[in-house]
């Protein structure tokens, strides 16, 4: 029998299947598909059609690399990338996370003044996300009663936001719940400059850059990203899960692929196990879900086994995914340069195309992020909601795919005449195939009564349940959103607390 058993082979789940394995546990991880990696999953859609299926690059925190000794299981170095905002006149804007004299040159090309500031600009967003990653180490606790214990980490962190210094830490606070509009006007004049890093602030978020609480997320996308363009792992994001399977079999941990869990079992609100969907029984004293809060809770559990006033904040908690993927095989002459480039050439323009998602259709002049992997062009297609109000998505898959290769063939004439093959993933097939409620990335929206102490739901941060000795590891608790593996790695945490 497995001392722990953990739902899903997402990066967050098998980092949390390491620690535990590394701390002495039997760890077994059950994984519904036939691939592992989850979010982080790196297929194959036909003949020499191998892409990275829903984030073009990622990154785990470099303590959990250090900690787990993933170099030596086979996690190959990333490779950070530029942001290039292909511009309406055929300029590019090209940003990197220093001051390049490239990067300052191509900003110079459209302010003098927006060029001068980009240093002290990255400097300030280095010294926010660092806060944010102390934040996200930071055990959240259950609020409105604090333990001593529990308060330490807190004041811990304050005094890592007063060593920030009055400027700084004034700013960090005021970030959190300003709107990217907002916070970009008051650094640059530049509106091709602002829009951009308004882009990356949105970026897998059902917000718009006008939205109160895009600076936070302006904030966690920088982190995890590692600036404004993105981190590329040789080989694709599959990589980084492979290394992550064969540490933790190296550490005495079994990965079952095609393992479908139905049923989490219970007694009495205290976990015994799980049940597959081919009915196998596996008992396990802990069992640790890497799904969403509301599928494991509401689906896997069930909404009877638990109190009637948690079942309504589960079923409270705000999912509105949309994002779409629509992945090209060309025939090589696409013509996409090489990094992370993004169709957002105003400010407004990215908030029009959020605009078209609160009103359930899909944006007719989407806010793009593509990226190339040798003859694979993947465009990342922002606003595509889930829930349209016109139409379903069996009819509106031709309409998606549509816009997302005529909206990037305008700014990339070469694309279209290079396209040999097309693969899209709509927020339904997102939600079917890979488990995704409502098709969100993040499993519950990055939003400002969603974040810190108050994710997934106001007096459970601290990944327990009302179960007994089930713990939630994914996306949907603190720390998660992306791929950086903090909420596995936090949830071990407490998982090894008790």
């Amino acid at each position: 029998m497995a001392d722990v058993i953990i739902i899903g082979a997402g990066l967050n789940g098998l980092v949390a299947a390491n620690y535990l394995a590394k701390a002495g546990k039997r760890v077994l991880v059950l994984e519904r598909r036939a691939i592992v990696g989850g979010q982080a999953a790196t297929e194959s859609f036909g003949a020499n059609f191998k892409a990275d299926a829903l984030h073009a690059g990622g990154q785990l925190r470099p303590d959990i690399v250090t900690d787990l000794d993933l170099t030596r299981h086979g996690l190959p170095e990333s490779k950070s990338e530029p942001l290039i905002s292909l511009l309406p006149d055929g300029r590019q804007l090209r940003l990197t996370a220093d001051d390049s004299s490239e990067t300052l040159a191509s900003i110079r090309a459209l302010s003098t003044k927006d060029a001068e500031r980009w240093p002290e600009f990255v400097a300030f967003m280095n010294e926010a996300a660092s806060f944010l990653d102390s934040a996200y180490r930071t055990p959240m606790p259950r609020l409105p009663h604090v333990s001593l214990s529990e308060g330490m980490p807190l004041a811990q962190l304050g005094l890592r936001l007063r060593r920030l210094g009055a400027r700084d830490m004034f700013r960090v606070i005021r970030m959190l719940p300003m709107s990217a509009l907002e916070l970009t006007e008051e650094w640059f004049e530049s509106d091709a400059l602002r829009a951009a890093i308004g882009a990356v602030a949105v970026h897998n978020s059902t917000l718009g850059p006008m939205s109160a609480g895009s600076g936070y997320t302006l904030m966690h996308n920088w982190l995890n990203r590692g600036g404004p363009g993105n981190e590329r792992v040789e080989g694709g994001v599959g990589r980084i899960a492979d290394a992550l399977v064969t540490a933790l079999k190296s550490r005495g941990g079994e990965v079952r692929t095609n393992a479908d869990v139905k049923t989490i079992l219970t007694d009495d609100l205290k976990v015994t196990g799980v049940k597959l969907a081919n009915g196998e029984e596996i008992a396990a004293p802990i069992v640790i879900s890497g799904a969403d809060p509301r599928h494991t809770l509401l689906d896997l559990v069930g909404a009877p086994e638990l109190p009637p006033e948690f079942v309504w904040h589960t079923q409270s908690i705000k999912m509105r995914g949309a994002v779409a993927k629509v992945h090209l095989l060309t025939d090589g002459n696409h013509g996409l340069p090489n990094g992370t480039v993004i169709i957002a050439p105003a400010i407004r323009y990215v908030e029009r195309a959020y605009d078209a998602a609160k009103y359930g259709q899909i944006s007719q002049a989407p806010y793009l992020e593509l990226t190339a992997n040798g003859n694979v062009v993947s465009i990342h297609f922002q606003f595509a909601p889930y829930t349209l109000r016109d139409s379903e998505w069996s009819q509106a898959r031709a309409e998606l795919e549509r816009i997302a290769v005529d909206t990037a063939s305008a700014a990339l004439p070469q694309l279209k005449a290079s396209i040999r093959e097309t693969k899209s993933l709509t927020p339904l097939d997102l939600e079917k195939t890979y488990g995704l409620t409502e098709g969100d990335l993040n499993h519950g929206q990055l939003i400002l009564d969603q974040m810190f102490f108050m994710r997934p739901m106001p007096g459970w941060s601290t990944h327990k349940t009302p179960v007994d000795n089930l713990y939630l590891c994914g996306n949907g608790v603190h720390g998660g959103g992306g791929l950086s593996g903090a909420s596995g790695r936090n949830a071990a945490t407490a998982v090894l607390k008790g």
